[in-house]
């Protein structure tokens, strides 16, 4: 049997692509909480936290938490500062789409079809043949197109997927995706989707090979859906609108059901599938799918199976139980970090806070979520998300300190 290692862990073939995915999400989660959680208030010795969730680049999804002051600060850190400029009058309309094309000159035909047309019907598009020319310096214009884009377009064909070039300009459109500072639109020319880029593998890349594939493009920038406008939801499902989760009634009607049918809350508790769940909670299959894929973070997969994460009840159980486990996770952080006595093994915290497993796993995650703990997730262990607690005495340290 032939193995590969990443890591130093062993991987078989047939799983090298997730394992690729994987370890590559590690390694920006790790860059993402380094450069980002060492931002410092100097006034108030805050440092923000840093939660992402998400297990392929699709669904990866980051936010920053901590004060506004600190917030903004970080805002600036990152180059995302807002500064006032002289109106142009040549400017694009507030809001218009901003586009930046890669591709080979390989493919330069094809590329300034897709350019002019995106051109023409309110786009602009960054394409280098108009955006460079004689004396500009490459690497600031590509710089300057990059970090004003709002949608990364890539153009991948046999020529193009392995060129350096392109795939310089891909990790820096990745990175900008992962800001949600621009999406990132990868399409296929004569390029079969099993010869895609193992990190492309999970997104959708349509093929380009006619005008309407082009239409089709200019549509979804335009975030012109192609299904019929949404009917109106049941009352059962509607009157879920009313609670502030910031997601659809639908949305809020699906992560009910898990927060009310969970036993542990943990992963895959419960189990079900896509269309047994649309019953219990009376939606339809097509508005259980799409609710499923808002709440694709919170989900390992959605297209037959429902298999729930812990982050689901970390995130929503403050609207339905009467705790929040926002609250419960700095009452934990506080004692690890004060008490020398305090227990690591998460049946004796249960025991010491008179808290079921149902209520300590969201908890516990939260504050694993955000780095702050020890990885101590075992398979075997039934009714815990995490067998021990063990605090990182550093970071829960700034996390304290910026809550106090």
């Amino acid at each position: 049997m032939i193995y590969f290692e990443i890591n130093g862990k062993r991987i078989k073939p047939g799983d090298f692509g997730d394992a690729l995915m994987q370890a590559v999400l590690k390694s920006l989660e790790a860059q993402i909480r380094e450069k980002i959680g060492s931002i410092r208030d100097p006034e108030t010795g805050e440092f923000p936290v840093v939660v992402m969730r998400g297990d392929s680049l699709e669904n990866l999804k980051m936010h920053v938490e901590g004060s506004p002051e600190l917030i903004a600060l970080v805002r600036e850190r990152m180059g995302d500062g807002e500064e006032e400029e002289t109106p142009d009058e040549n400017a694009m309309p507030e809001g218009a789409p901003r586009v930046f094309l890669s591709y080979t000159s390989d493919d330069a035909a094809l590329a300034e079809r897709i350019a002019t047309a995106l051109q023409a019907n309110g786009i602009d598009t960054w394409w280098d043949k108009w955006c460079i020319t004689t004396g500009d310096s490459l690497r600031q214009k590509i710089d300057e197109g990059l970090g004003d884009c709002t949608h990364f377009l890539v153009l991948l064909t046999p020529q193009s997927v392995g060129k350096p070039w392109v795939n310089q300009e891909m990790d820096a459109g990745l990175v900008r995706k992962l800001g949600n500072k621009c999406r990132f639109l990868p399409v296929r020319h004569k390029l079969p989707p099993k010869d895609l880029p193992p990190l492309l593998s999970g997104m959708h890349a349509p093929e380009i090979s006619a005008d309407e594939d082009i239409t089709q493009l200019i549509n979804d920038i335009h975030g012109i859906s192609r299904k019929p406008r949404l009917g109106p939801a049941p009352h059962a499902v509607a009157a879920e609108a009313v609670t502030q989760t910031g997601c659809s009634a639908a949305a809020n009607t699906i992560a009910r059901y898990f927060v009310e049918n969970t036993t542990y809350g943990r992963f895959a508790d419960p189990i079900i599938d896509v269309e047994p769940l649309a019953e219990k909670t009376g939606l339809t299959i097509a508005d259980t799918k799409d609710a499923l894929y808002e709440l694709s973070a919170f989900f390992k997969d959605t297209k037959i199976h429902a298999l729930v994460k812990a982050s689901l009840f970390t995130e929503f159980d403050r609207h339905w139980k009467p705790w929040d486990p926002r609250e419960d996770a700095l009452k934990l952080a506080a004692d690890i970090m004060n008490d020398p006595k305090f227990p690591a093994e998460s049946k004796a915290i249960a025991e010491r806070y008179g808290w079921e497993p149902r209520r300590l796993n969201p908890a516990a995650n939260y504050l694993f979520e955000r780095g702050l703990l020890v990885d101590y997730k075992v398979i075997g262990d039934r009714e815990f998300e995490l067998h021990r607690i063990v605090g990182k005495a550093d970071q829960l340290r700034r996390f304290l300190k910026g809550r106090q």
